[in-house]
């Protein structure tokens, strides 16, 4: 538990700022799209550092910009426009930079910057425009840090068998199930607090949010393994430092990436919410 100290730091500050960003863009919902491509941009620096390609200035701009222009601009019909921009001024850099970027070094700003701007662009996708911009950021966020605290402390209390040790040496298989039943019972309070205090004239699937509940742990898992390996094959522990005990944005919203766009995916089939 040495890190459980820096880790309610940062929830005490995170929290609040968390809290007035909701208020202010039920007001404003274009501010949720911006605070979100300000994140991607954090998020994409973050990688490329991870694999010292930050100073390769016109390789980083490329990818930090279209890391913000994508992910806030999502629901926009330029969506095509910044994919084909940001393909293009790439590869266009790798050509004249070859001699010190290498294609496995492209390939990597490419298919990360890729990874992480489509994750995140979900949330600005989902909270656009929606019935309740707070019920869907809270899903797209909540949930999963649910489940990565569910798997923390019942990881640390009864943890015996590991996940991935070569991957996570920290992860275990009772901290996974902890993470499971944590984001289930998460999903479903959720819905009964604005069920009951929040919503007026609006239905909440509970069926789509119990499954949801259920695919985002183990999606959240995906994600965290997923960049966590990418971090062991470049030899670092955290991809950043703005979070005590968390690493930077990139470290505490891994999981979000893949679990973002399920929140959509469930979302198009079995709708969470539904006027009535």
């Amino acid at each position: 538990m040495k890190s459980l100290k820096p880790r309610l730091l940062t929830a005490a500050i995170g929290i609040p700022a968390i809290v007035l960003l909701i208020f202010f863009s039920e007001m404003w919902h274009p501010l949720m799209n911006i605070a979100v491509g300000v994140t991607t941009s954090f998020m994409v620096g973050e990688y490329l550092y991870g694999n010292q390609l930050l100073r390769v200035w016109p390789l980083s701009i490329v990818c930090i910009v279209f890391g913000f222009a994508f992910s806030s601009l999502i629901i926009t019909p330029y969506v095509y426009l910044i994919a084909f921009a940001f393909i293009l001024a790439a590869f266009i850099v790798g050509i004249v930079l070859h001699e010190t970027v290498d294609y496995g070094k492209l390939s990597y700003a490419l298919l990360g910057t890729l990874v992480i701007s489509f994750g995140m662009s979900a949330v600005s996708y989902a909270c656009y425009g929606s019935i309740s911009l707070t019920f869907y950021f809270l899903a797209m966020f909540l949930l999963p840090w649910m489940a990565d605290a569910g798997g923390f402390f019942i990881g640390s209390a009864m943890g015996r068998h590991k996940l991935c040790p070569k991957i996570s040496p920290k992860k275990t298989v009772e901290g996974a199930i902890g993470g499971i039943i944590f984001c289930v019972i998460s999903a479903v309070a959720m819905g009964l607090v604005f069920d009951f205090f929040v919503f007026e004239y609006v239905n909440i699937n509970y069926f789509s949010l119990i499954l949801l509940g259920f695919l985002d742990a183990i999606c959240s898992i995906v994600g965290d393994l997923s960049f966590s390996l990418i971090k062991r094959h470049l030899g670092i522990k955290d991809y950043g430092t703005v979070f005590p005990g968390h690493g930077g944005f990139l470290d505490r919203c891994d999981s979000i990436i893949f679990t973002a766009p399920l929140v959509i995916v469930i979302g198009q089939f079995m709708p969470f919410l539904s006027l009535g």
